[in-house]
């Protein structure tokens, strides 16, 4: 059975039916506004995320040069120091020459205040004598002296003629000191009245212990050391 509908009820109907249509598609219009201002925002975080993508990597490659920048700078800075000793290691050489230059020029200055008839002899010239009673390694290392200075004491005028074997560097170290005692000691089996001797301008503290200990002549800046010990050891042996 049909139900009959009065026009104010059907109106009503019409009117509650128009406001839920009117409020489901406001609805659907706000849901579309939201669709669309998330999807604008995810094409704004994916355009952000392939910037910083882009920028990340600029910064991989900017950090990649630096970081070979930095490996070539290490590399200029060891071969800036291997040089730098290289340098050091010649200067200290052309040092050593020009104290051996200097000693050997100027050795009436240095040894005539010790010696008279002080003369400076080079090995070769006894290569007869030393030959005969050295070996030929003994020989070749005498030939190596630095400087061979002949003489008698000068405030001795009873004591026979000596021979010093000068070892010179710019600083004395116990190298300098080892090669002086190997060479006199040469000398003296050789039959030559041998003072190993050392000159510098200066001395480390080790070498002239040494040099005090083995009774040697130590020149330090000219100034002549222990000498009259290594002179009664050198008449004495």
């Amino acid at each position: 059975m049909a139900v009959e509908i009065s026009p104010a009820l059907h109106e009503i109907i019409v009117a509650v039916a128009r406001k839920a249509v009117d409020e489901r598609m406001e609805e659907i219009a706000i849901t579309r506004r939201d669709f669309d201002e998330v999807r604008a925002a995810l094409r704004d975080l994916a355009a952000a995320q392939a910037r910083t993508e882009q920028r990340m990597g600029g910064l991989e490659a900017a950090v990649q040069r630096l970081t070979e920048a930095q490996a070539r700078t290490e590399q200029r800075m060891e071969e800036l120091a291997a040089a730098q000793k290289e340098l050091a290691v010649i200067l200290s050489d052309l040092k050593g020459w020009q104290v051996e230059l200097r000693y050997r020029e100027r050795a009436a200055a240095y040894f005539g205040p010790l010696l008279r008839r002080m003369r400076v002899v080079l090995p070769n010239e006894m290569e007869d004598e030393l030959g005969a009673c050295l070996s030929r390694e003994e020989f070749q290392d005498l030939l190596r002296l630095d400087l061979l200075v002949s003489g008698q004491p000068r405030y001795r005028p009873e004591a026979p003629q000596v021979w010093l074997a000068v070892e010179a560097s710019s600083v004395v170290n116990r190298h300098d000191v080892e090669r002086a005692r190997r060479r006199a000691a040469a000398l003296r089996r050789a039959g030559y009245r041998a003072i190993p001797t050392v000159a510098g301008e200066q001395a480390t503290p080790g070498a002239e212990e040494e040099a005090r200990t083995h009774k040697m002549l130590l020149l330090r800046d000219g100034q002549p050391l222990f000498w009259e010990e290594a002179l009664e050891e050198a008449l004495s042996g």
